[in-house]
């Protein structure tokens, strides 16, 4: 009995919130998927040498490299 009377106080309070944010969110925020996928796409390709990702690390600017060992003779 308690889940169902909490359940019915939350619909309102989300539906509330809903509405209050479809209120805030202007049409020259929202971008087409096509715009947006077309942006980012070409920020990608842009900046795509300096990805360490694509481009790899420097072993001497890798934190993560293997240590070196020393060898005593």
């Amino acid at each position: 009995v308690l889940a169902s009377s909490g359940s019915n106080m939350a619909a309102p309070v989300s539906q509330k919130m809903v509405t209050a944010l479809t209120l805030e969110i202007s049409p020259s925020v929202c971008l087409q998927v096509s715009q947006a996928s077309a942006e980012l796409k070409n920020f990608c390709l842009q900046n795509a040498n300096k990805d360490p990702l694509l481009m790899g690390v420097p072993s001497s600017d890798n934190p993560f490299r293997p240590p070196k060992s020393c060898v005593l003779l």
